[in-house]
Order: structure tokens, then C-alpha cells, then sequence
């Protein structure tokens, strides 16, 4: 009796575990618990029963949906009817949808369910914990499961979690998983986590809970009597499925990667032994030269002495065998030019008043085209060449895709907010930050429907123009509503709606009860952006109001390990169209960007304001740099009044207090200026009239090279005429023309050699490059050929009252004190000629100075193995703009880069299996396809500076056509084959692996991308690691074309592809930082065609002087080689800017240089140190003068200057060109022509009259 009495109870309680035997059976209708599921939530009746033997319609249901418990019809035990099998199909097809593409992930995750739901010994895997009576359609109520514990081994578990854990979403580029595990996300979900999920029925996908106790293989302890732990066979995602589907791809599973080779370590510095390897050369070359030199200067003691005993001259008696055809080149040059320059500057002067006026007229002339000059201040045209790469990628990708939009940003963070911890009831406790707040979230809601509420007059569209004209709108970019607009910000998870961010709702979890709010919805989306329902009892979907996700690294910044509600920092970004310059709409964005500009400083103005942040519109770089240009242009101005008042004072010749005025040179100084300015004017007209652009950099540079330039041979000129006496008989007309013939062929040297090296630099594919070098060079050309007629018609006009002794600026008043018979000197000739010639010449000065200039010179070679190549952007900002603070917010708050997409050109067949198979990264795709080749790269984000890999639209319509998911699109089987079916049906391939004929790929693709897209090109978006200087965007770019071309070889072996198919990476700052690719080669070109017409002119004006001309050229390029030397040490990085002022430099070192060249080469003293001292006090002291004393009063000023750009790349490295020039001219370079300048010229005892013409003192 007892014992009937106790199976009874057994009977009536259901706590029987017993194998073949079922706890539930039968659909028993919507469970009542659960409310607003995205499925009906369907449960089963709870039924004690035997398990039902599956045949006919009922098997191939059961087949279908669970093959992996089917052992054949009429051999298949089961505890699921055929209403709980489609209620199970419909709840699995959601799962399968984001897991289909590992088809051993679906298999396990689909037995895990088939296994509780329908598995014959159903009764001993589970135990039920909750149930719910339901009253039937027929009126009869049935008690309904609503709830049971499930018992799984740890090894079949943990199996299917790591077969899943790995599955990717291409469209997001993160994990699935991630979606299936609630508040933990991808990185702390675990197989006990994951499955908790799968039986929460709060997540709106589970119909009841399920809490599923997983334990290790034969434990038993905390089982029921009659319990065992279900311990299936899961599948290991490289495995194939039994029903035919394939392994999972390597993008989903890492098991099924092939042995990809770890990319080869960076290169390793040139080292000898221990030492770097270019010190090493450095000092190895140093010791040589060294070494040559002490040979050299105890060979040059035995020469024979040219004194007798008595300290007199020896006759040195030329042979004519010893005039060779050099020395009568060299002196017929000297004539010609002389004789030349004589009579053209004595025609000048006779005839100033006709000069100047034709002068006039034609600087006029050509300077009138100034009115049509076009000002390139766009950065892209700028500094990117229209033919380049870049260049050439960005308009392929604007002519087949939108162009990258414009983006507008606020980063906002409040450092003095505490931070909080929050006991959540689904999440646990939480750390918040100070800036996760409703209060700060509330208000920056306010800020960014004030900025979308933005309104202005559009004279463009002769209307209101507001943010819905001109915003990205992704999903309705035809007619976009205010809605539509793509506005990114933490907001958006709550759909910019007050009333969710104050929503409220009391929930039960596992017994225990709370209020959830803002807070559990905000942890959940951060950590599931993509759902349209969280998992709290509020409700509420996490996606933007636009329609698409707010992905966390776009809505906060400065985390770490993905904790978001650690963030530091809240993200508001607008996204603009961009449209092209033509558009009528781009002068309608810039408007409304002036108008988010001017809120934005306003709201940071406000004292009342709790954010401390940084901002930007997409029109800031150039709004700063053309503010900076405008502001610093006074800063310009005052250089160039320094410039012009001491060229004004240095020029007079003052003998007595009397003839102050008289002896000024204050018209001359004002003429010389004015001839630069009229020679730069000329040079824009001109190249205005023909169309070709201007930039700020020349508007900025010219003038300061031209000036000087023509400083110093104004300084020669007027030095030169007023040591000069007048010869008896001579008219002062005949002087100033005798004078010219002495000095204008060294003028004419050193202008023809800069202006020649100037239009060589316009070989430069850089177009600022480019443009500053034909500017330069027409500029320098003017110069010359103005100072050749205008300045010596102004200097003879300047003779004639200084003769009749009226005053410069008072003409009408004379002084009756006369001028001195003898030639005024100056205050610098004699000093240089008394002291500093004889004390730099001596011998012990000489081989000091030797060492010291060759010392500096290698080490400088040194350093300039080590000048870093880039111009970070935020250089190019004044050092007030509001940008710097965005760049440091930017660099310190971002946790990801820039996107960038790799593009395909024409010439690929994305409709054939073979073409799709080598593009898509699913299961079916070839290991090494396009998409696994981005992502493998990604595994290595130092090296190859990529962090998420690329979203792929073919994966994406893959997984829309395939049938695994809930909608079906076409049948892969059957009568019906590749004909469309109901999205109510469902139809698996075999092996899980849908490919598309090629006609229903084509028909087919207009329904998935909602217009036909055209196949000639594609594009795949990825994502750089976060990017802080140059030196990394560089990096970036040529690492993402190597692996770029790497998948374009590849992809040329697939069948059909044309063989100028081709991969390219493109995004916005490409066009940028390209130039870094090649610039330093591109230096070198250009700073080699330069110095080669140094050489060559002054070979060429020396009569074929090759050893001057090769002198000539060593110390130019000692003095460019130690700029770029110090430019390492002062942290003056190499890029376009410093290349146009290296550029500057070597025509600057021409004037330092060349004037003494060509005054030691034509110097008659008997011995190379006598002829080195004389050519260091006549031609030194006016170099010093003229060149020197100009520039270092004008640049020392631009260190006043806001702009960074300027103190860095031109007062510090003009400082530094000026330093060095006037070092190398005035020490280093007479010291060497005493070395090794050339011997006096056989001929010139020969012909005294002819000595007069050539040299700097007669």
C-alpha cells in the first residue's frame, strides 16, 4: 500500500527522472509572464509521459529542426509535438540568423535546445521549476512549464560556447555572441553566462526560464535522484556538421585559421657593433679628411717661398706655355661681362628719367593681373598633387561613393564629478563616472537640440535652410526629416527623448526585486548597440533615432577594457554632407557649421556650463590657418619696415655731423625696397595672367627671399660705388657704369644661379612646392633685371643731388660742408681688413676652424639620419586656437582611429561562386579571401595599425539570402530552385553554404541594397588604431597599401579578373600624409637639381673655374646638409614646408658664397691666405651687410608671430639658414679657398688694365 502511495506522489509531483520518459509534451499556449517578446512565447504542457515515437510529417519536422537527435523514421524517440517543433523552428531561426555563419555554432547551439526541448529521456536532463495554468482555446485549463532547471556537462557546454564564441557580425565587425550574452558582452561572457541568456525570458527571445546548472562529467552531487547531466557531442567549429555543413570560416573560428606567418619584425637600425652605423661612417670619413688635411698642409710648407731675403717680392716670370686655356676663358669672361655691365649701367644712369617711368610701366604691366590671382588655401590641393595617388584614389572613391562626410565634433568632460558605483539589478555593481550622469546627460541633450534646431537664410536656396539640408542621412538621404540626420552622442541610446531618460520600471530577477532606469538601459547598450530591445523591464530599443546603432566608441571616450560606464569623456558628433565646392549646398554647410561654431563658444562661455570639452566643424583647419595668416600679416609687415630702416641707415656713408642728410642713403634704401616689391608683384601678375595659383606660404616666403637677396646686391652695389673714386675726367654717369661692370657679373651669379635653381625646384610634384619655386624664381629674375635698370637709374639719380650737396629728403636745402676726397670705407671694411681677416687666416685659426666646421658637418650627417619626416596637423593651428585643445581632447579620449575602406576598382566578378568565395570571410569563403586577409591583419595592430576588420556587404547579403535565417529569399532546392520563396518558409542548404547564381545574384541584389549598386567598384570599411602623430598616419597608409596590394595579387588569379583590377585603401587623410611616402626622396631631387645650377653658373661666369665652382658647391652643401642637422635637434620636423625653405636656403647660401668665390677667383695677391683675406674684408664685410644684417633683424620678429607653422618652419629655420650661411661664408669658406682655392691667374701680370676691370678695389 505504502508503495502505491508513494508511486502516486511520484505521479502527481513530476519529480520522476527516468530515462524515455518526458517532464512536458504539447504546445500549451503564450506564456503569461512574459510580455512585449520579439516571439510568441510559446511553452509546453506539463505532461509525465512516455516519449512519442516521430513519424510521417511529424519526423521530417523533427529532421529538419533538430537532425542531430534523429536516428530515422520509425526509430526516433521524441518528447516535442509537431506545434512545439515549429514554435522551437521560430525561436532557433532568430539565433541562426547571427550564427549561420559558422554552421557547427548554430548545430551546438540549436542541440543544447533540441536536447531539452525534445530529447527522449527529456525527464532525466531537467527538472521542472515553474508552472502556470492556461486556459485553452476549448476552455480547459492546462498547467503550462514556465520555468525548469536543465543539467549540462561542463565539457559539452564549454564545446559549443568556444565553437560560438569567435562568430563574427560583418556588418558591425563585432561578435555574435556579444548579442547572446547580455550585460557582459563578448569580452566576460562565459559558457555559464551565455546559456544564463538563453534562459532569461526577460531578453524577449526566451518563452520561459530556463537555468541551466552545469556541472563537470560524473559529478552527481546537487542532482536530483534519477538526474544525469546531458552530455551530447558538440561539434568543434572546424568540424563539418553531419548534415553536410561546412567548417567554420577563420574569421569565426580559430581553429579553422590557417598558419599565418607573423609579420616580419620592423627593420633594425644600421649597426656596427655596438655603435650606430652612420656615427660609425661619420667619424671613419671625419678621420680621412682629417687626416688629408694635415698631409695636405705639411706638403704645402715646402713650397717655395715668394720672398727673397730682404722680405721683397720675387718677379715671378710667366711662360706662355703655363697659360692654359681655363685661365683664357676665365679672364675673356671677366672681359665681356665687365665690358658689358660697364656700358649698359653707364647708359642707365645717363638716362634715369626715361628708365624709371619704362620701368614702371612694365612692372605695372605685369603686375596688373594681381586683380585675377587665385589663393589656394585648400590643404588637400595644397600640399596633395592632382596627378598623385591620393589624389587620383580619392576622386575614384567620390565618383563612384559619397564623399567622406563632414564631420563636426564636441568632446565634453567634467574633471571635478565624482564617480559613483551603482548596484544594478541584472548587471551588478557598476563603477560610474562623474560624467555618466543624468544631470550632464540631460544637458548635453539640451546642447545638441539647440545645435539640430539651427536655422539660417540660404541665398543659395532662397529659402531657410536648416540641418536636414545639408546633414548625412544614411537611411532617407533623398528626403531626410530633422530625424533622419545622423547625429552620434550618448543620448541616442534613449532616442533623444526625455521621457525614456526618466524612465522607471520595478523587475524581478531570480527572486529578487528593484527599480531599473536609465542606467541598467544604458550598461546594456553600450555593450549590445545593435538591439532593438534591452533586456530590462523597460523595454526600450538602444538604436539611434536615426535608425542606425550608436556604437560606444562614438558616444565616450577614455575607457579602458571596454568599461563604458568608466568613460571620462561624452562624444557629440554631427555628420554634414560633403558636398564639392561647386555645390550650391557647400556654402549652406559652412553656414550652418558658422553657426554651430558660434553656439558652441557661446555654451562654452557660459558660466553656468558643467562640461569642460573641445570642438571643431569641419571647416576649422582652414578657418584657423587663414586666421592665423591674416592676424600674422601686421608681424610680416613690422619684419619688413625692420629690413627696409636698417637697410635705409646701414646704407649712408656718414663723414661728418653736417652731411648726415647729404650722405643718408634713406631714398636708395626705400628705392631698394621697392624694386623687391615690384619684382615680387611683377612675378604674381605674371603668373596670375596665365592662371596658375598662388598660396599664403608664397604671399609669405617670396617677399622675405626676394628682399634678401636683393639686399645684398644692393649693398654691393652702393658699398662698391662709394669706395670707388672717380677717375680724372671721368662723369659720374661713366663711374656708376665702371662700378656695375665690377660687380654685376657677381649679381648676375648669384641671380642667375638662384633663378635657374628655382625653376629646376618646379620639377617638384608638390604644387605649393611647385608654385613657391616658379614664384621664387620669376621673382628673383625681376629682381636682377629691375636692379640692372631701375636701382641704377635711382642710384644716379641719388649721385647727382648727393654731388650738389642737397639733402635727401629736403632736396631744395644744400650744406656747404664738402664731400671728403677720399672713398668712405665704411665701418666694417676696416675691421674685417685690420682685424678679423688676419686673425681668422692665421695658421693655427685655419686648421682650428678646418676642424671644428668638419667636426659639425659630420655630426650633422648624423642627425640627419635621424630628422623626423611629417607635420602633425596641429602645427599648422595658431597657438591660441581652440583646435589644439580638440587635437589633445582627440588623441587622449579616442579609442579608435580613423575608418578606412578598401575599394575595389572594375575588372573583379563578384557574381560567379569562385569571385564571392575570394571576397567573403563565411563559412564556404576561401582562407585567405579579401576579408580574412583585413583580418588577420588586424590580429597585429602595432604593425599593421588596423583594429577592427573590415564589414563586408557580400557576407551581409549572403546572410540575407541564406535560408538559415528567419526570412527565406530563394529556394536552394526542389521543383521551386532559385526561384524567390515566402520569407514564411525555410529552406537550409545541405552544407549550410548559399552561393547565388550569377543571374540571381544580379536579380536578387536591388531588393537587398534597395537600388541596383553598380559592380564596377566596391568598398569594405575597417578601422585604424587610434592615430596621434604624422609619423603613425604615414605608417597607417603604407601598411594599408601593402596589404592592399598583397590582396589584389590575389585576387587577379581568380577566373575573369581582369588583370588592372586593383584593392586600394582609401580614407580621408590619405590625401594628406602621402606626401611623407616620398618626400624625402622628393628632397633630395629637389635640393640636387638645385644645387647643380650653382655649380654649373658659376663654372660658367668663371671662365670654366671648375675648382671654384666645385668649392662653390661644397660649402652649400655643408650649410644645407647642418640645417637639416639642427632641425633634428630643435625638433623641426622634415615635411613641405621645411623642404621649400631648404629650397630657400640653398639660394641664400648662393649670395653667403658665391660673392666671395668669385672675389678670391679674380683677387691679384700673390698667395691663396693674402687673396682669401682680401676677398674676407671687401666682399665679406658687404655679404655681411647686405645679406646677414637683413635677415637677422626680420626673423628674429617673426618670433612674435601666433601662428606655429611660422615661429617653427620660418624663425627658427631661417634663423638657422641665416646662422649657418653666415658662418660657412665668412669663417669656413675663406679658410678653405685658402686650402685649396685656385692659383692666380697666369695672365693676369700680363694685362694690368684688364686686373682694374675685375677687381673689387680698383
Amino acid at each position: 500500500m505504502f508503495l502505491l502511495y508513494l508511486c502516486l506522489l511520484q505521479v502527481l509531483t513530476g519529480a520522476q527522472h527516468e530515462p524515455g520518459y518526458c517532464s512536458f509534451y504539447e504546445d500549451c499556449g503564450l506564456n503569461p509572464a512574459v510580455e512585449g517578446a520579439l516571439i510568441p512565447p510559446r511553452v509546453p504542457c506539463k505532461d509525465y509521459r512516455k516519449a512519442v515515437n516521430v513519424t510521417g510529417d511529424h519526423y521530417e519536422l523533427f529532421k529538419s529542426v533538430c537532425p542531430m537527435l534523429a536516428h530515422g523514421e520509425g526509430e526516433t524517440l521524441a518528447c516535442c509535438s509537431i506545434r512545439q517543433l515549429t514554435a522551437l523552428q521560430s525561436s532557433l531561426t532568430l539565433s541562426k540568423a547571427v550564427l549561420i555563419r559558422c554552421p557547427s555554432c548554430a548545430d551546438n547551439f540549436a542541440h543544447i535546445h533540441c536536447a531539452t526541448t525534445c530529447s527522449p529521456n527529456q525527464s532525466q536532463i531537467l527538472k521542472i521549476t515553474k508552472t502556470a495554468n492556461i486556459t485553452q482555446p476549448t476552455g480547459i485549463v492546462k498547467e503550462a512549464v514556465v520555468g525548469y532547471e536543465a543539467y549540462v556537462s561542463t565539457s559539452f557546454s564549454d564545446a559549443s560556447f568556444r565553437s560560438c564564441k569567435n562568430v563574427r557580425i560583418p556588418a558591425t565587425g563585432g561578435y555574435a555572441i556579444a548579442t547572446m550574452c547580455g550585460r557582459y558582452g563578448a569580452t566576460l561572457c562565459t559558457p555559464q553566462r551565455w546559456l544564463d541568456f538563453q534562459g532569461d525570458s526577460s531578453n524577449g527571445l526566451a518563452p520561459l526560464d530556463i537555468n541551466f546548472k552545469l556541472l563537470p562529467d560524473g559529478q552527481t552531487a546537487g542532482l536530483p535522484p534519477g538526474a544525469v547531466l546531458f552530455a551530447g557531442t558538440a561539434l568543434n567549429c572546424n568540424e563539418t556538421t553531419p548534415t553536410g555543413g561546412e567548417a567554420c570560416s577563420c574569421q569565426d573560428c580559430e581553429q579553422s585559421c590557417p598558419a599565418v606567418p607573423q609579420p616580419p619584425p620592423l627593420p633594425e637600425p644600421f649597426m656596427i657593433g655596438q655603435l650606430d652605423g652612420v656615427l660609425v661612417i661619420c667619424i671613419i670619413v671625419f678621420s680621412c679628411i682629417l687626416l688629408l688635411l694635415i698631409c695636405y698642409s705639411k706638403g704645402a710648407r715646402k713650397v717655395k717661398n715668394t720672398k727673397d731675403q730682404n722680405e721683397n717680392e720675387i718677379e715671378r716670370k710667366i711662360s706662355p706655355k703655363d697659360v692654359t686655356c681655363s685661365d683664357k676663358a676665365s679672364l675673356a669672361t671677366q672681359e665681356f661681362l665687365g665690358s658689358l655691365f660697364q656700358t649698359w649701367g653707364t647708359i642707365m644712369a645717363r638716362y634715369p628719367l626715361i628708365v624709371l617711368p619704362v620701368c614702371l610701366v612694365v612692372v605695372l604691366a605685369f603686375a596688373v593681373g594681381i586683380k585675377d590671382i587665385e589663393l589656394t588655401t585648400d590643404p588637400v590641393q595644397l600640399w596633395s598633387a592632382p596627378q598623385s595617388r591620393a589624389m587620383r584614389e580619392k576622386a575614384f572613391h567620390d565618383a563612384n561613393f559619397d564623399p567622406f562626410y563632414r564631420t563636426n565634433q564636441l568632446i565634453l568632460t567634467a574633471p571635478d564629478r565624482p564617480s559613483h558605483y551603482y548596484d544594478s539589478l541584472l548587471f551588478g555593481e557598476q563603477n560610474f563616472s562623474g560624467i555618466i550622469s543624468k544631470d550632464l546627460i540631460i544637458e548635453l541633450l539640451e546642447l545638441q537640440q539647440k545645435i539640430q534646431a539651427i536655422e539660417l537664410w540660404s541665398d543659395e536656396l532662397n529659402r531657410t535652410a536648416s540641418l536636414k539640408d545639408v546633414c548625412y542621412a544614411p537611411l532617407n538621404p533623398d528626403n531626410p526629416s530633422l530625424t533622419d540626420c545622423a547625429v552620434n552622442s550618448l543620448p541616442q541610446y534613449f532616442q533623444n527623448s526625455m521621457d525614456n531618460l526618466n524612465a522607471k520600471a520595478n523587475m524581478t530577477e531570480l527572486g529578487v526585486t528593484k527599480e531599473v532606469d536609465w542606467r541598467d538601459h544604458f550598461i546594456y547598450c553600450v555593450n549590445s548597440p545593435l538591439s532593438f530591445k534591452d533586456i530590462t523591464a523597460l523595454g526600450m530599443s538602444c538604436m539611434a533615432d536615426y535608425g542606425g546603432p550608436v556604437f560606444p566608441f562614438l558616444a565616450v571616450g577614455g575607457y579602458e577594457n571596454e568599461e563604458y560606464t568608466t568613460a571620462e569623456a561624452l562624444i557629440l558628433t554631427f555628420s554634414l554632407n560633403n558636398y564639392a565646392r561647386t555645390d550650391v549646398k557647400f556654402k549652406v554647410a559652412e553656414e550652418w557649421e558658422r553657426r554651430f561654431l558660434e553656439i558652441v563658444q557661446e555654451y562654452q562661455k557660459n558660466p553656468n556650463t558643467n562640461f569642460t570639452f573641445a570642438y571643431m566643424a569641419e571647416r576649422s583647419l582652414e578657418d584657423e590657418i587663414n586666421r592665423t595668416t591674416a592676424e600674422d600679416i601686421p608681424i610680416f609687415m613690422i619684419s619688413y619696415a625692420v629690413i627696409f630702416l636698417y637697410i635705409a641707415v646701414a646704407l649712408g656713408e656718414y663723414t661728418s655731423w653736417k652731411r648726415i642728410l647729404v650722405d643718408s642713403k634713406f631714398l636708395v634704401g626705400l628705392g631698394g625696397i621697392l624694386v623687391v616689391g615690384c619684382s615680387v608683384m611683377a612675378s604674381m601678375g605674371f603668373y596670375a595672367w596665365i592662371g596658375f595659383p598662388s598660396s599664403l606660404v608664397i604671399l609669405q616666403v617670396v617677399p622675405f627671399l626676394v628682399l634678401a637677396v636683393g639686399a645684398d646686391n644692393i649693398f654691393i652695389f652702393v658699398l662698391e660705388y662709394q669706395r670707388d673714386m672717380r677717375r680724372p675726367g671721368e662723369k659720374r654717369e661713366e663711374q656708376i657704369g665702371r662700378v656695375l661692370g665690377n660687380v654685376a657679373p657677381s649679381m648676375l651669379l648669384c641671380s642667375l644661379s638662384e633663378s635657374v635653381c628655382f625653376f629646376l625646384g618646379a620639377l617638384s610634384t608638390m604644387p605649393a612646392v611647385r608654385s613657391f619655386a616658379l614664384y621664387a624664381a620669376l621673382a628673383v629674375l625681376m629682381d636682377f633685371i629691375l636692379q640692372m635698370t631701375a636701382f641704377v637709374a635711382l642710384l644716379s639719380l641719388d649721385a647727382r643731388r648727393q654731388d650738389a650737396n642737397r639733402c635727401e629728403i629736403a632736396c631744395c636745402v644744400t650744406v656747404k660742408t664738402p664731400h671728403p676726397s677720399k672713398p668712405n670705407q665704411g665701418v666694417l671694411l676696416p675691421l674685417m681688413k685690420k682685424y678679423y681677416a688676419p686673425a681668422l687666416l692665421n695658421p693655427v685659426s685655419r686648421v682650428l676652424v678646418m676642424v671644428v666646421f668638419l667636426v659639425i658637418f659630420c655630426a650633422c650627417v648624423f642627425l640627419m639620419f635621424h630628422v623626423k619626416v611629417g607635420l602633425n596637423q596641429e602645427l599648422a593651428m595658431p597657438s591660441d586656437s581652440y583646435m589644439l585643445d580638440y587635437f589633445a581632447y582627440l588623441y587622449k579620449y579616442f579609442e579608435v582611429g580613423v575608418p578606412t575602406y578598401f575599394i575595389t576598382t572594375k575588372g573583379f566578378n563578384f557574381t560567379s561562386e569562385e569571385g564571392i568565395n575570394a571576397v567573403c570571410s563565411s563559412v564556404g569563403c576561401d582562407q585567405f579571401s579579401f576579408t580574412q586577409k583585413i583580418r588577420y591583419a588586424t590580429e597585429y595592430p602595432e604593425q599593421s595599425y588596423l583594429a577592427i576588420p573590415a564589414s563586408s556587404w557580400v557576407d551581409d547579403y549572403i546572410d540575407w539570402l541564406n535560408p538559415g535565417s528567419k526570412c527565406c529569399r530563394i529556394y536552394t532546392a526542389g521543383p521551386n530552385k532559385d526561384e524567390f520563396c515566402p520569407a514564411n518558409e525555410s529552406n537550409v542548404p545541405e552544407n549550410g553554404v548559399l552561393r547565388p547564381s550569377v543571374e540571381n545574384f544580379n536579380r536578387f541584389l536591388p531588393d537587398f541594397l534597395s537600388n541596383r549598386p553598380d559592380l564596377q567598384s566596391s568598398r569594405f570599411m575597417a578601422y585604424h588604431t587610434p592615430l596621434v602623430n604624422s609619423q603613425e598616419f604615414t605608417a597607417a597608409l603604407e601598411k594599408a597599401r601593402e596589404l592592399a596590394h598583397n590582396i589584389t595579387m590575389t585576387m587577379r588569379n581568380v577566373t575573369g579578373t581582369s588583370q588592372d583590377f586593383e584593392v586600394f585603401p582609401y580614407t580621408v587623410t590619405y590625401v594628406y600624409y602621402e606626401q611623407y611616402l616620398t618626400i624625402v626622396n622628393e628632397g633630395l631631387f629637389n635640393i640636387g637639381v638645385c644645387l647643380l645650377p650653382t655649380f654649373v653658373v658659376c663654372c660658367i661666369l668663371l671662365g670654366m673655374d671648375l675648382r671654384s665652382g666645385f668649392l662653390n658647391l661644397l660649402t652649400i652643401v655643408m650649410i644645407t646638409v647642418d640645417t637639416v642637422g639642427v632641425m633634428t635637434l630643435w625638433g623641426i620636423d622634415f615635411n613641405a614646408v621645411s623642404l621649400i625653405n631648404l629650397v630657400t636656403a640653398v639660394g641664400i647660401s648662393v649670395e653667403f658664397v658665391s660673392h666671395l668665390t668669385r672675389s678670391f677667383a679674380l683677387s691679384i695677391q700673390p698667395t691663396k691666405v693674402e687673396r682669401a683675406k682680401e676677398a674676407t674684408a671687401n666682399m665679406g664685410s658687404a655679404v655681411f651687410a647686405g645679406v646677414a644684417m637683413t635677415n637677422l633683424p626680420g626673423i628674429v620678429v617673426l618670433a612674435l608671430a601666433k601662428a606655429q607653422l611660422i615661429q617653427i618652419f620660418f624663425f627658427r629655420l631661417n634663423l638657422v639658414i641665416t646662422l649657418l650661411g653666415m658662418a660657412h661664408g665668412l669663417i669656413f669658406l675663406p679658410v678653405l679657398l685658402s686650402f685649396l682655392g685656385i692659383s692666380i691667374m697666369k695672365e693676369e701680370k700680363k694685362k694690368p688694365d684688364a686686373i682694374c676691370l675685375y677687381s673689387p678695389i680698383c
